[in-house]
């Protein structure tokens, strides 16, 4: 069973910053992309980040470049999204996403809350 839990949501203030962690699990493809999609109230969801698991691709969102990073560490299963200068518009909820050609997981998601 593929499992994916996310963490490290929560409340900031406009302008700090946050660190999402998501532990993957069960996953038993060596070649997939992992990342982060987010979905505010009334509005679709939108790409965040995404990384491959060989590194060598790696994609921002535009609202989100130069603000965010992702990293992955592939021995810990791991895909952390640090988020800095955060802004209003940054809240949403946080889903962890791997996929590949033949198959695409989700987590439950974790809340982030921008304040202004």
């Amino acid at each position: 069973e593929v499992r994916l839990v996310e963490s490290g949501g929560g409340l900031v203030q406009a302008g700090g910053s946050l660190r999402l962690s998501c532990a993957a699990s069960g996953f038993k493809y060596d070649d997939y992309t992992i990342g982060w999609v987010r979905q505010a109230p009334g509005k679709e969801r939108e790409g965040v980040a995404c990384i491959s698991s060989s590194h060598d691709r790696i994609y921002y969102g535009d609202s989100v470049k130069g603000r965010f990073t992702v990293s992955s560490d592939n021995a810990k299963n791991t895909v952390l999204l640090q988020m800095n200068s955060m802004k209003p518009d940054d809240t949403a909820v946080y889903y962890c996403n791997v996929y590949n050609d033949y198959t695409n997981y989700w987590g439950q998601g974790t809340q982030v809350t921008v304040s202004s």
